[in-house]
C-alpha cells in the first residue's frame, strides 16, 4: 500500500508493522511527531500498543527496556539531547542486552533549529558498541526501522536509529508492507543476564565484547550499506543517511560519475571502505553532523591526507548539508537561485499573543528594577523565549532542569535574590530533584513554576504535572507559607509584582507557581483541566 508521510511517520508505522507492544517517548523536535502518530493510530489502539507520553527520556528508556524483558519489542524515542537524559540506563543495556527487540530512535537536529547544540548521536552508538542504522530516505527509514526490531533480536542488543531534522520534516510516497503479529511474553533464558552487580556485568560486558565481530559482519553485509561503481576514480564518495539523498540530487539520470559507498549501517563496513580507498585518489565524506565517518576512516587507513569533508574545509564544520554545498565540495559551478523573498525569510521564534509568560516576564521585569541584573535563571521550554526581546528577562539557559540548580550554585555562591523560572513539564521531566537539593539545605532560592499545563513548545502535548505542582512541592517539603499561586494576567501585574516580592526576600526556597494553561490547548481540554486542578485544590 502507497502512503504519503513525513520520514517520522514511515518510521512510526513501520514500528506498528513490525509488531511493536509500546512506544516510550518525552517530546522533543524533531522526534514528535513519530510518537504522535502511534497515539492517532486506530490501527495501534486496536492492537492496544502503549503510547502514553513518559515524564522523560530516562524514564522512557527504562520502560521500553522492561517491556523488553518481557519478551516483546519496544520502541524508546527521543531528541538527540534527550539521550544525554536517558544515558545511564542507555549505556548499561548495552551490557544487559535485550530480551525482546528494542529500537532506540533518536533525531538528530543538525543547525540547531530548536536545540541547544548540534550533538551527533552516533558517537553514543559507538560508545556503547550496539548497532546503528542512519535512513537516506523516507523509504529506507520504513524498511530500515522493520529491520532494527530483527536485528536487535539478531544480536541480543538495543539497535539505534538515527533520523536527522530534515528527513524527520519531509514527505514522500512510502510503500508498506504486511504487518508482523506481537510477541508473545517470554520471561528472560538467563536469570542474571539483567543483573547487573560487578560479578554478573563483567560476564555480560565480556559478553559485548565477544559479538563485536557479529556486529561488524552484519555490517559489512547489510543490505543498506551499497558499493556503487563509478568510471571516474579521481575522487570517491563516501555518504551516509540524507547526505546521500542530497548527493544524487547533483546528478541527472546517469548517474554519479564517481565511485559511492553509501553507509547507513555501523558499525563502518571496512571492506567496503577499503575496496574505495585502493581504487580512488582521494575521499570525499559527506555526512549530516559531526565529522565520524571522515575521522575513523582516516585513522582506520592510516592516509588522513587522501581524506576530505568537513575537518579540512571541504564542507562547513557545523549546520546541515544540502545539494548546494555537496555541490560546491564536488567542484561544480553552483546553480543561480532567485533571492528567498523578505516575507518568507527567516524570523525569530516569538510567545504566542496572550501567552500567560507574557505578563509573567512583565511582572518579573518590572520587579527587576528593583534588583540587580543577571539574577534570573532559565530553562527549556516556551518560557526560554524570555531570553529575547522584547523581554530579556532571562539570564541563563542551559539544558532541562538547569533553571533550579543553577539558581540555587549561585545562591551558595552568595547572591540573593536568585530567581528560577521553569515550565511545568519541565519541572517534572527533571526539576524536582533540585528542588529536593535546594529544600534540604534550605537554599534562599525562589523558584517561578510558569504552568500552562501543556509541553507546549513541541505542540501542547499532555503535561505530567498537570493537578500535581502542590502535592509535588509539599511532598518535597516545600513549606506551605511559601507555596504560592498566582494567575498571571495584566489585572492581576501588581498583585503578583507584589506576591513574587515577598517570596524575593524570604531567606529561604519559596515556590510561586503562575498558572493559567496554554492558549493552544482546546476548550473541552482546558475544562478538563479545570476539573483536574480543582480535585487538586488549586
Amino acid at each position: 500500500m502507497k502512503h504519503l508521510f513525513l520520514g517520522n511517520e514511515a518510521l512510526a508505522q513501520a514500528a506498528i508493522d513490525a509488531g511493536i507492544s509500546g512506544v516510550y517517548s518525552y517530546p522533543g523536535t524533531p522526534s514528535t511527531e513519530i510518537t504522535e502518530y502511534i497515539q492517532k493510530s486506530k490501527l495501534a489502539k486496536e492492537l492496544n500498543i502503549h503510547s502514553q507520553w513518559s515524564v522523560n527520556e530516562k524514564t522512557a528508556m527504562e520502560a521500553a527496556l522492561g517491556m523488553s524483558y518481557a519478551g516483546k519489542r519496544a520502541m524508546t524515542v527521543m531528541k538527540h539531547v534527550g539521550l544525554n537524559v536517558a544515558a545511564d540506563v542507555f549505556m548499561n543495556m548495552s551490557v544487559s542486552g535485550i530480551n525482546g527487540g528494542l529500537v532506540v530512535v533518536v533525531a538528530d537536529d543538525p543547525s540547531m533549529h530548536s536545540s541547544q547544540n548540534e550533538q551527533d548521536s552516533r558517537y553514543y552508538g559507538r560508545f556503547a558498541l550496539i548497532p546503528i542504522l542512519e535512513p537516506s530516505t523516507q523509504q529506507e527509514t520504513y524498511e530500515i526501522t522493520r529491520y532494527a526490531f530483527h536485528l536487535s533480536e539478531q544480536m541480543g542488543l538495543p539497535v539505534l536509529i538515527r533520523m536527522v531534522t530534515r528527513l524527520s520534516h519531509s514527505r514522500a510516497g512510502i510503500t508498506t508492507s504486511k504487518r508482523e503479529t506481537q510477541k508473545e511474553i517470554s520471561l528472560p533464558k538467563n536469570p542474571h543476564q539483567f543483573q547487573l552487580i560487578p560479578f554478573y556485568a563483567r560476564k555480560r560486558y565480556q559478553h559485548l565484547i565477544n559479538i563485536q565481530s557479529d556486529n561488524r559482519e552484519s555490517s559489512e553485509n547489510s543490505f543498506f550499506n551499497k558499493y556503487i561503481e563509478g568510471p571516474n576514480t579521481s575522487m570517491g564518495i563516501i555518504a551516509s543517511g540524507i547526505a546521500y539523498n542530497y548527493l544524487l540530487e547533483n546528478f541527472e539520470d546517469d548517474g554519479c560519475p564517481f565511485p559511492i559507498l553509501k553507509i547507513s549501517q555501523y558499525p563502518m563496513p571496512k571492506k567496503l571502505i577499503k575496496k574505495l580507498f585502493n581504487k580512488c585518489k582521494k575521499i570525499l565524506v559527506l555526512e549530516d553532523g559531526y565529522p565520524f565517518i571522515e575521522e575513523l576512516v582516516g585513522d582506520f587507513l592510516g592516509e588522513k591526507q587522501k581524506v576530505i569533508g568537513r575537518l579540512t574545509g571541504h564542507l562547513n564544520r557545523i549546520g546541515e548539508l544540502d545539494p548546494d554545498n555537496i555541490r560546491e565540495a564536488l567542484g561544480f559551478e553552483q546553480k543561480h537561485t532567485k533571492k528567498i523573498p523578505k516575507i518568507v525569510s527567516g524570523r525569530p521564534p516569538e510567545l504566542c499573543v496572550g501567552c500567560a509568560h507574557r505578563d509573567l516576564f512583565d511582572a518579573i521585569n518590572e520587579l527587576g528594577k528593583e534588583i540587580s541584573t543577571q539574577q534570573v535563571f532559565g530553562d527549556i521550554g516556551c518560557s526560554a523565549l524570555g531570553v529575547l526581546p522584547p523581554f530579556q528577562s532571562i539570564n541563563t539557559l542551559i539544558d532541562m532542569g538547569a533553571s533550579i540548580t543553577m539558581a540555587k550554585g549561585a545562591a551558595d555562591a552568595g547572591i540573593h535574590p536568585s530567581i528560577a523560572i521553569i515550565g511545568d513539564s519541565t519541572f517534572t521531566h527533571s526539576g524536582m530533584t533540585g528542588l529536593l537539593d535546594a529544600v534540604i539545605e534550605k537554599t534562599p532560592i525562589t523558584i517561578i513554576i510558569s504552568d500552562n499545563s501543556a509541553i507546549a513548545m513541541t505542540g501542547a502535548q499532555d503535561s505530567s504535572a498537570s493537578g500535581r505542582l502542590i502535592t509535588i512541592c509539599e511532598g518535597i517539603g516545600v513549606e506551605e507559607d511559601h507555596l504560592k499561586v498566582i494567575t498571571p494576567l495584566h489585572k492581576n501585574l501588581e498583585e503578583n509584582i507584589n506576591t513574587i516580592r515577598q517570596e524575593l526576600n524570604y531567606k529561604g526556597v519559596s515556590v510561586v507557581i503562575a498558572q493559567r494553561p496554554c492558549i493552544q490547548i482546546p476548550k473541552e481540554k482546558k475544562a478538563k483541566l479545570r476539573e483536574i486542578k480543582k480535585e487538586a485544590s488549586y
